[in-house]
């Protein structure tokens, strides 16, 4: 019902949810995809107040989730799914109050969902629904202040899993992207871990 994935770039993660999320939509065991974002900018300078309106705002968030499904559907495909609603993008924020039922909600660079994001996200799972929880801790842009390995770590035990609940973490062995990302993460992991 829910899994908790962590790992490095590169190991597949998005490209696996939606993979599931399309084959479960294609079953007709879940209604809609649901890729859901926090609207955190991955980097140090923000790009200002977007124009438009809630879908064209929300847009550049969802070019991960419109990548993958171009690489999965054809043109007309994914148009009609987008323009039928079955998959859709939903910033975080607009979550509280609603009941996700019979959705695939994928929560995507979950490592920048806070305590507060993580809480709203998981308690909107409704009846017939699964969550994911897609995060590479390393890539938290919000100062210490993410909720996902607090939830990862409250969740990775028998009593969840006997609740349909599971945790999963990838390691740099798992990275498919390219060879140099590997190295890449090597590198990097060595200078982010090595105290100052």
């Amino acid at each position: 019902k829910v899994v908790f994935i962590k790992g490095p770039a590169g190991t597949s993660k998005t490209f696996c949810a939606i993979y599931c999320g399309l084959k479960l939509l294609q079953s007709k065991r879940v209604s809609t995809i649901s890729y859901v974002r926090t609207i955190i900018e991955s980097a140090s300078r923000s790009l200002g107040a977007l124009p438009g309106d809630e879908k064209l705002k929300m847009e550049p968030f969802l070019i991960p989730l419109m990548e993958k499904l171009e690489e999965f559907l054809p043109k007309s495909q994914r148009e009609r799914l987008v323009k039928e609603n079955h998959v859709k993008g939903i910033p975080v924020n607009y979550l509280r109050g609603t009941s996700l039922n019979a959705q695939y909600i994928i929560c995507d660079e979950a490592q920048n969902f806070d305590r507060k994001e993580m809480t709203t996200a998981i308690t909107r799972l409704g009846q017939f629904s699964k969550m994911i929880f897609i995060a590479d801790p390393d890539q938290s842009d919000i100062n210490g202040k993410s909720g996902f390995l607090p939830f990862f770590d409250l969740f990775n035990d028998e009593e969840s899993h006997a609740q349909g609940i599971y945790c999963f973490s990838f390691t740099k062995n798992d990275i498919v992207r390219s060879g140099i990302l590997r190295y890449i993460c090597e590198r990097l992991e060595s200078v982010l871990k090595t105290p100052k």
